[in-house]
């Protein structure tokens, strides 16, 4: 059917227009009409969260994230329990939401402005006069690619939003005497003797028979699957793929480093000296004008004299800092200073002194004492740099251009990656062994999902066609195909054989030594005296495990203590097995003052955010929460 349409394209196309017009005319377009419905994965109460909006906030988080910390693994970002927890942080906001607007918790105007004025980025963009520099500020938040009117609606939302947990969290409390009894039991400390009974030590009276190999591998055919897999050939779209095909004009690098030598260069430095007569920004009218006033004086007299200003700084600057220089503050770029300061400096030819300048620390009289311009390199010395910067500036430009062209190219040519690769000057990858998860090793587009998943899906595998072009990140796109595919499937016993065996003789092993253990247990209860070979006491508690298997530790603090001493065995699995003699409880070292502070305070902490949670949970019961996506209940292959 598919690959009918593909060769009658346009008179397939022709037939659709009759079709679909005449309806468009009769009924109207829908506003989902091209875009189709995406899946519910989610709803609160009556709001449905779809498999688009998730798969568009997981994106702009994994974005986010990777801006924010280039050298992370991205693989940790696509996994299945990284897309849940993307999942689960939408319905918490979605239930919070929907119980603001139940709760009538409204942020008022003057709450907000109180917010806004609160956040220092904002506070900084403040003038002299207590003004707002407004250009500076929709600079601000256009970086975080919003609008004034955006960033100020989402704030009144967390605001509104954060109240319906805010009055639960903010009341919390309990007692130093609850905090040290949880604490007490929870760090509690027991004394024990351990004897360990290791396969290792039982290896030696294991024996393998083909029939016992054959017999295990029966009877665990599970621990002998192999996924399916297959060997795939694939083109990579990116930045580095357009730079290599773009080929610099001379007269085009020259101005760009006409244009931009400068910036290059590095930053311009200035030194100055200051006098400073401090006041409390809010400090009474009186008080202001007081130390004003005695700014003003000493301007007057460094303005008549302007070689005292270093003794006039020494003797009356409030600066201690560089009071003790003679007001010097040494050289500095822009950003280093207050902007009041900053702006003052910038706008100072060498030797003058500035009129008074107000900061948040009082007043201040400026001299410029030198400027350091950076000396600007030659044009050769720069070249290499200047190519690398205009090369990845148009690639970036060019990357928009061909993104569409390159899925076209795929698409319509879909026995082959010859044709894109020849297009767009692109090599064509090979790999086989690929799986439908990411492997510990795999690199690059191998180790991206959503690749892999368009890689397995049924049209590729079964026609070995290409994917479709699959968008990576911002600036890098992927196609493939599936050259050879090898379905799941549980391997001979021919190619188990070595597995078998090694799984065999460990499993063997650590029953050998789990029969003695329990044997050795039985006999040391009967007869506590005859009991040998038990290691050293030691003791234990939950953050002093004393190098022992945790579920050793937690067998140890949670057994019973009545009578003590007690016994008990602990099966460590292909660990072997334990045994071990319970001697008593011991009281926990006395704590200092400030550790037992620091540990109420983590107790009340996390007191609350139990509270907290049952809250939520609470209300995802009231908002009547459907998640419809199961949750990942274990590791994908390249989180193990």
């Amino acid at each position: 059917m598919l690959e009918s349409i593909r060769k009658h394209t346009k008179w397939v196309m022709g037939v659709l227009f009759l079709l679909i017009i005449p309806s468009f005319v009769l009924v109207g377009i829908d506003a989902n009409y091209f875009s189709g419905k995406s899946e519910v994965v989610a709803r609160v109460g009556r709001t449905d969260i779809t498999r688009d909006q998730w798969d568009n906030v997981h994106r702009q988080e994994s974005d986010r994230i990777r801006a924010q910390s280039p050298g992370i693994d991205a693989k940790l970002l696509d996994t299945d329990q990284a897309r849940y927890a993307t999942l689960e942080r939408m319905v918490h906001d979605q239930v919070l939401q929907a119980a603001a607007q139940k709760m009538h918790l409204l942020t008022s105007d003057a709450r907000l402005a109180r917010e806004l004025h609160d956040i220092p980025q904002i506070a900084a963009l403040r003038r002299a006069d207590g003004t707002l520099d407004a250009d500076a500020y929709r600079n601000l938040v256009a970086a975080q690619g919003m609008t004034p009117e955006g960033f100020e609606a989402r704030v009144r939302h967390d605001l509104s939003v954060n109240q319906v947990m805010g009055r639960l969290v903010n009341t919390g409390f309990n007692s130093p005497a609850e905090a040290d009894l949880a604490i007490g039991a929870l760090l509690q400390r027991r004394e024990i003797q351990v004897a360990r009974f290791e396969p290792a030590s039982y290896a030696a009276k294991v024996s393998a028979t083909d029939t016992d190999l054959q017999q295990y591998y029966d009877g665990h055919k599970n621990q002998f699957q192999q996924a399916e897999q297959a060997n795939v050939e694939y083109v990579v779209l990116d930045l580095d793929a357009i730079k290599a095909g773009i080929t610099l004009n001379e007269d085009d690098l020259r101005t760009y480093y006409k244009e931009n030598a400068q910036r290059l260069a590095g930053q311009e430095e200035r030194r100055a000296s200051h006098i400073l007569i401090t006041v409390d920004k809010d400090a009474p009218p009186a008080e202001r004008e007081a130390a004003k006033a005695k700014a003003e004086k000493l301007l007057e007299q460094v303005r008549k004299d302007p070689s005292s200003f270093a003794r006039v700084a020494r003797e009356e600057s409030q600066d201690p800092g560089s009071a003790v220089n003679g007001g010097d503050l040494g050289f500095f770029g822009r950003g280093a200073m207050v902007k009041p300061f900053e702006d003052a400096v910038y706008a100072l030819k060498k030797g003058e002194i500035s009129d008074l300048v107000e900061t948040d620390f009082g007043y201040h009289i400026i001299e410029l004492t030198d400027v350091k311009a950076p000396a600007v390199p030659s044009f050769e010395t720069m070249r290499p740099g200047l190519e690398a910067e205009l090369k990845q500036q148009q690639a970036q430009r060019k990357f928009a251009e061909m993104a569409e062209s390159f899925a076209n190219t795929v698409y319509e040519q879909p026995d082959n990656l010859q044709a894109v690769a020849d297009k767009f000057n692109l090599k064509i990858h090979t790999a086989t062994g690929v799986t439908r998860q990411p492997q510990l090793q795999a690199q690059g587009v191998l180790a991206n999902p959503r690749f892999l998943q368009a890689l397995f899906q049924p049209e590729s595998v079964q026609s070995k066609r290409n994917t479709e072009a699959v968008e990576l990140d911002a600036t890098t796109m992927a196609a493939g195909r599936v050259i050879d595919y090898q379905p799941a499937m549980t391997l001979p016993f021919d190619q188990s054989k070595d597995k078998a065996r090694q799984l065999y003789l460990a499993d063997r092993s650590a029953q050998l030594a789990r029969e003695d253990g329990q044997a050795q247990l039985a006999a040391w209860k009967a007869k506590p005296d005859s009991a040998k070979g038990l290691g050293a006491k030691q003791l234990v508690s939950r953050d002093q495990a004393d190098n022992l298997p945790p579920v050793l530790v937690d067998a140890v603090l949670q057994a019973p203590i009545d009578p003590l001493p007690a016994w008990l065995g602990v099966d460590l699995g292909q660990q072997g097995y334990a045994v071990v003699r319970l001697e008593r409880i011991a009281p926990r070292e006395e704590q200092k003052p400030e550790v037992q502070r620091i540990e109420q305070q983590q107790y009340t902490q996390a007191w609350i955010s139990a509270e907290a949670m049952a809250y939520y949970e609470w209300l995802k019961k009231q908002m009547d929460v459907q998640i419809k996506v199961d949750k990942p209940t274990a590791l994908s292959a390249n989180d193990e």
